[in-house]
């Protein structure tokens, strides 16, 4: 059924883009689970550079929101951004090294992780009238040169440790922490999906339609969470607990040696 794998890809990507824009973060972490056992990509490192490339673009999308509305604290993310990209340049080209379904065990892990830091309750406190310093500018290059190699080496967006990260390293914010790392999201994304398609390790087309489908569902989300309002905690959750189940059925399938 010729229709049935772009439908797969686009509705995949919808459920990345409905997460992105309910929760402001999580997709990211399920498009490459989503890429291999229901898109159907057999290549994890095929997966990871596809979706790094959709996670890149659904990312820009979400951050010009946050830019019209002011939200981004431009030089924090621009020193932030610069330092992640080195280090995502440099997690990638490990990746690309290491076989498939040790890499697919190891972002399983990770994944439990996530669904960890999402469970935490987010501060809201910080300075909104921060600028950077050369002390502030170190730590965030420190911090970036770490997160953009996690981000890299798993083709994720890694915004879960990026807003930490911005807020760690300089004082600002959420919610200008969150405007300000999808800047960094996409500039990860983006280092991680040349890196691998330098490689061929890019399905260019299921990439577009997990695009399309990211687009769609992050509009979709946006809309559903302003209905909700405070009740988005609990749908972290939630999200939280799919995180967990995806996670497991990952590490079994890596255990018997199974990819889909």
């Amino acid at each position: 059924m010729t229709w049935l794998a772009p439908l797969l890809s686009v509705s995949s990507g919808g459920v990345v883009g409905f997460s992105l824009g309910l929760i402001g973060g999580g997709g990211s972490i399920l498009a490459v689970p989503l890429l291999i056992y229901v898109v159907g990509i057999r290549e994890p490192h095929v997966a990871i550079g596809t979706g790094a490339l959709a996670v890149a673009a659904n990312a820009l999308a979400s951050f010009a929101g946050h830019w019209h509305a002011g939200n981004v604290k431009w030089r924090c993310a621009a020193v932030f951004a610069a330092a992640g990209v080195v280090g995502a340049a440099i997690g990638s080209s490990v990746g690309k090294l290491v076989d498939g379904q040790r890499l697919l065990f190891l972002f399983a892990l990770i994944m439990v992780a996530v669904g960890a830091a999402m469970l935490r309750p987010n501060a809201a406190g910080g300075d909104p009238n921060v600028h950077i310093t050369p002390r502030i500018a170190i730590r965030l290059i420190a911090i970036a040169l770490l997160t953009g190699g996690v981000s890299g080496f798993f083709g994720i967006g890694g915004g879960f440790l990026i807003v930490p990260g911005l807020m760690l390293g300089s004082g600002m914010p959420i919610l200008n922490a969150v405007g300000s790392s999808l800047f960094s999201v996409a500039a990860f994304g983006l280092t991680t999906a040349a890196n691998y398609a330098l490689s061929g390790f890019v399905d260019w087309t299921v990439a577009l339609e997990f695009i399309a489908g990211g687009i769609g569902g992050g509009v979709i989300g946006l809309r559903v969470a302003a209905y909700l309002g405070g009740r988005r905690r609990m749908l972290s959750y939630i999200f939280a607990g799919v995180i967990f189940a995806v996670a497991a059925y990952m590490l079994a399938r890596t255990a018997t040696g199974t990819l889909v």
